[in-house]
């Protein structure tokens, strides 16, 4: 009976693809954050690709874990497949909800500091983009892959420093003059630090990978 059911389940799973997809995905919706804090003429129109990018790549993520429960022979442990694709989606979770904010309180401008680091999770979705398909042969390609990896939690030490200047320079401009308008900003660079934080768990997780496999 055990034998009869397992020839039903898919004996692999498209892992790697949907790997690749979410993460162009997010290449792409990091791209149109950092456009929106530029403040350019195409607020509306980032703001509803933003959404759409979020969109996408839950739906990729829904996808993920209903096959690693209906596959029988996956590459990597379950637990490691859910735990990368929860992190990448919660890079783009995080910029959806930094456009959400910067919409609900109609911010139109934006310090120098935010604008880095969204320019930096640019940077950070670039690296999980070429991250991605080196999963497909872990062995041969650990020694890459960590590469990635360290720069991406460098790229996390980075936006760390933008989120602490940006903070000292909103205090100092609105703490005693605007204190709503501080409160905004500080809401904005939560979020923002949060995309970063993000792909260093997406770091840690191709480590984990590396680690079992390599």
């Amino acid at each position: 009976m055990f034998a009869w059911f397992q020839r039903l389940l898919p004996k692999t799973g498209n892992f790697f693809e949907q790997f690749e997809g979410h993460a162009a995905i997010g290449l792409a919706a990091a791209h149109a954050t950092a456009q929106l804090l530029e403040g350019g003429p195409d607020r509306s129109a980032l703001l509803v690709e933003i959404n759409k990018r979020e969109n996408e790549a839950d739906e990729i993520t829904r996808d993920v874990l209903k096959s690693v429960r209906a596959t029988f022979l996956t590459p990597f442990d379950r637990g490691a497949i859910t735990a990368l694709i929860g992190a990448l989606d919660d890079t783009i979770d995080e910029m959806y909800a930094a456009a959400a904010a910067i919409d609900l309180y109609g911010l139109t401008e934006y310090a120098p500091e935010m604008r880095e680091m969204a320019q930096v999770a640019v940077d950070a979705a670039g690296l999980a983009v070429e991250a991605m398909p080196l999963l497909r042969d872990v062995s041969r390609n650990g020694p890459r892959l960590h590469e990635l990896t360290e720069q991406l939690i460098r790229l996390e030490g980075r936006a760390d420093d933008c989120h602490a200047a940006g903070l000292r320079r909103s205090l100092e401009q609105y703490g005693k003059s605007d204190t709503l308008r501080f409160v905004v900003e500080r809401e904005i660079y939560k979020h923002l630090e949060r995309i970063l934080d993000a792909f260093e768990d997406v770091a840690d997780e191709i480590d984990g990978i590396v680690i079992d496999h390599a």
